[in-house]
């Protein structure tokens, strides 16, 4: 991922140093349970540990002769830390160094990401209470609706970014695995005491069968569940972008004050941000279709998957560690307009109490046919004439005859449509 993109935290768990660290890490500790165990001789691991550096220029000169990384690794360690490195890697294949290590930099990605959904919640939270009973159209189709409040409408959002936490988590735990079998994975060269002491030592949980390499559906749902929160992130960045536009302007994206919309018209605040977050989640949802590509390698290996993760496993957790800290912070500095909700709100001159009216004319004696008939029409005649939709029903004759004026008065009140968001608010807030 370019550095426009990414910050650093996450950045630095899938640079080479940080990689090339993580093979030594889990080589040590495989072979201080060797140690443990009397397969080497003691004090090799202290030797080493003492010697070994890690000089990722020298790995990547080596691997340029041999075409192998895990090979090029093992030589630069044994360059620094001499003879006693031949007791690394024993019994061990390359994927027991690279599947554990890819799994451990998505955990250590995923807990970074997990702490990015916690600071969007908290976020969206501050709004969603904050505008509990503002009120604003709803809209379905991009039409206007019936009333709902710019609280509820940033309640939803909080409850599926909220879904997603679980979801990342569930996919964190499944992608934390520790391989360490050896060959086509039956453990003939390495004691499976050996990879349960590593995956202890790393936090990991054992593979139960690794083949020789850890299955790839565990990954696929990883990568998917980053997908499907780079789309809530797109969902809610889509929700401001449509909010901001000129005849809307219900919401709009904070603007600094040196900060320019146009090089040429010089009038323009543009939600740039938002726009962003939706480019940002189309790169990281097509990583989900090589993800599962990957589950179908031949026999017990290839490595045709090995080059996708290079690219997919930094660029899908980076991007999306970015998303998320700027859609957070979108959320945390967004200029909330209720003025021009409630302007908005007015713009049809009540059409939007149809329903109510229409369940009123069923109570008093008409069909639901007959009732959706009559209010349709006054409903769209009141919409072509720009005009009140209450007094365009007061005239109709048909429903005066059967309700008085002042109940049909009565029907036109906001707080019909508010009644109700504090149960909404308190189940979907309770024990969060």
């Amino acid at each position: 991922m370019i550095d426009r993109y990414s910050r650093k935290e996450i950045k630095k768990i899938w640079d080479d140093h940080n990689k090339y660290s993580i093979w030594l890490d889990i080589e040590l500790a495989a072979a201080e349970a060797m140690e443990k165990f009397n397969i080497i001789p003691k004090g090799v691991v202290k030797k080493v540990k003492s010697k070994a550096k890690i000089n990722v220029k020298r790995i990547l000169q080596i691997e340029e002769k041999v075409k192998h990384d895990v090979i090029a690794f093992l030589t630069s360690i044994t360059e620094k830390a001499g003879k006693d490195a031949k007791y690394l890697h024993k019994g061990m294949t390359s994927s027991d160094i690279l599947d554990t290590c890819f799994n451990l930099q998505l955990k250590q990605s995923g807990e970074i990401l997990l702490k990015d959904l916690d600071e969007l919640l908290k976020s969206i939270k501050r709004q969603a209470i904050k505008h509990k009973y503002t009120l604003c159209i709803g809209r379905s189709h991009g039409i206007h609706a019936e009333p709902i409040t710019f609280g509820l409408k940033m309640l939803s959002f909080y409850q599926e970014f909220h879904r997603n936490k679980k979801r990342l988590i569930n996919s964190i735990q499944e992608v934390s695995t520790c391989a360490i079998s050896g060959a086509v994975g039956t453990f003939a060269n390495v004691d499976p005491r050996i990879e349960k002491y590593v995956a202890k030592k790393l936090n990991l949980s054992i593979e139960p069968i690794s083949t020789q390499i850890i299955p790839r559906d565990r990954h696929a749902q990883y990568f998917s569940t980053l997908a499907i929160i780079a789309s809530s992130v797109e969902r809610l960045a889509v929700e401001i972008r449509h909010l901001q536009r000129t005849e809307v302007l219900e919401v709009e994206e904070f603007f600094g004050k040196k900060q320019k919309g146009s090089s040429a018209m010089p009038h323009k605040k543009n939600p740039i941000l938002s726009e962003n977050l939706t480019g940002l989640a189309r790169l990281i949802r097509s990583s989900v279709i090589p993800a599962l590509e990957n589950v179908v390698l031949w026999h017990e290996r290839d490595i045709s998957h090995s080059s996708v993760e290079r690219n997919i496993g930094p660029d899908a957790t980076i991007a999306l560690d970015f998303a998320l800290t700027r859609l957070s912070n979108v959320i945390k500095n967004l200029n909330i307009y209720s003025k021009n909700m409630y302007k908005n709100l007015n713009l049809t001159n009540g059409i939007f109490f149809s329903q109510r009216v229409l369940l009123e004319l069923t109570t008093a004696g008409f069909t639901r046919e007959e009732a959706y008939k009559i209010v349709q029409k006054n409903a769209l005649n009141a919409w072509e004439k720009n005009s009140s939709f209450l007094s365009t029903i007061i005239s109709d004759k048909k429903i005066t005859d059967k309700i008085p004026v002042n109940k049909l008065k009565n029907l036109f009140d906001f707080s019909y449509h508010t009644k109700k968001i504090n149960i909404i608010f308190n189940r979907s807030l309770k024990n969060k």
